[in-house]
């Protein structure tokens, strides 16, 4: 199993910042990518962005220029740091991530955190 533990969430003014992180452990063999979705109140989740092992990035449109997403392969983490924050950005952060694991015979895996809230106030 792979667990995912995701922290750096809260409530901030329009315009502030927050960095979040997301750390995964377990019985891992390797990590394809690592990504972050959120998800509002009555809305769907969403991709927010995602980075491959080998550094590629994908941003959703609404994020390009504002979010920033690194990893740490080496931790198995994975970053996002929001800046320009707007109210609309408020939703539960969800940190994903694929690969494979150590047994049985390096099966994919796909997981995800528990979640943390962010809360962008006018």
């Amino acid at each position: 199993q792979v667990q995912l533990v995701e922290s750096g969430g809260g409530l901030v003014q329009a315009g502030g910042s927050l960095r979040l992180s997301c750390a995964a452990s377990g019985s891992i063999f390797s990590v394809r990518a690592m990504g972050w979705y959120r998800q509002a109140p009555g809305k769907q989740r969403d991709l927010v962005a995602v980075i491959t092992v080998d550094g590629r990035t994908q941003y959703a449109d609404f994020v390009k220029g504002r979010f920033t997403i690194s990893r740490d392969n080496a931790k198995s983490s994975v970053y996002l740091q929001m800046n320009a924050l707007k109210p609309e950005d408020t939703a539960v952060y969800y940190c994903n991530a694929e690969g494979m694991v150590v047994s049985p015979d390096h099966a994919d895996f796909t997981s995800w955190g528990q979640g943390t809230q962010v809360t962008v106030s006018s």
